[in-house]
Order: structure tokens, then C-alpha cells, then sequence
């Protein structure tokens, strides 16, 4: 399936396929929006189940900064990964750089985060996304990350 469509979407069972990732590292629970490899919107529902939150920080519960980011990253690897399709079979997309990363606001369990990703720049196996994370239409994070089509067998 190649989805070129705006507006396509990918529930969480389309993004298992498309990203290795599982519980508890799989950061994102739908794409809402796919326009090519141009960009999307990934949905990540944060709640206390998460076992994060068990050690950050006991009494105040923040999702850490990093997994905010790795967030942005899957969310920039299934763009790619449903823009090209059955082109890809039988590789994986890897999270390769982050460069300009701020953190903005804690995000907390009860938020729903928004991460706009839009293409920056492509030379395939390369691309760079520029994400934002939003919960309640306030940024709370936003990265420039780099994400890498490799062969699954690669070492």
C-alpha cells in the first residue's frame, strides 16, 4: 500500500507493520494524517499505565525528553515507511540523527501529543524531518530528525 492520499491514515495495527517497535517502545498510536513523504501527523495517547512514569518522577510523572523524541522519530519513520510500501519490504528505517531539539513543556499522563512532522530534505536512504510536539495546540517539543532505510539483514 502506498499512501500518497492527504488526509491518509494508519491505525496501530498498519504501524506495527511499517515499524519494528513493540510495548513498550512502540511511542505512537496512530498516524492521523499522511501526505506522501512530505509529512504527517502521529497521535501518542500518554497515560500513567506507562512504565516510564513508574521512576519520572515518582509524586510528579513527566514523559521524558528523550522518548519524546524517539517518538518524532517513529513518527518520521512510518511517513517514510507508508510512502514507499512494498518498495521497502524487507528493510527497516532507522533513527539516524536529531540536531536542534528543544523542550518546551512537561508533558504529563492525561495529554494526547501531536507530532507534525514535515520533510525537510530527501537523498534516499536518508530523510530529515522537522517535528513538532503539541498537546492541547502548545508546543511542547520540536526536532530536526534524520531517519535511514537500511537492509533488515544489515549489521
Amino acid at each position: 500500500m502506498n499512501d500518497t492520499t492527504a488526509k491518509a491514515q494508519a491505525d496501530i495495527a498498519r504501524i506495527m507493520q511499517m515499524l519494528p517497535h513493540r510495548y513498550p517502545f512502540l511511542l505512537i498510536d496512530r498516524l492521523t494524517e499522511l501526505n506522501g513523504e512530505d509529512g504527517g501527523t502521529a497521535l501518542k495517547n500518554v497515560t500513567i499505565n506507562e512504565p516510564f512514569f513508574q521512576g519520572h518522577f515518582p509524586g510528579r510523572p513527566v514523559m521524558p525528553g528523550v522518548l519524546q523524541i524517539e517518538a518524532m522519530a517513529q513518527t518520521a519513520g512510518a511517513i517514510v515507511m507508508a510512502h514507499l510500501g512494498a518498495a521497502v519490504e524487507g528493510k527497516l528505517v532507522f533513527f539516524m540523527s536529531i540536531d536542534k531539539a528543544r523542550f518546551r513543556k512537561p508533558v504529563v499522563p492525561g495529554d494526547q501529543i501531536l507530532f507534525h512532522a514535515k520533510l525537510v530534505q530527501k537523498r534516499p536512504p536518508v530523510w530529515k524531518y522537522w517535528v513538532e510536539a503539541h498537546v492541547d495546540g502548545k508546543k511542547v517539543s520540536e526536532a530536526e530528525i534524520g531517519a535511514m532505510l537500511m537492509d533488515e539483514r544489515a549489521g
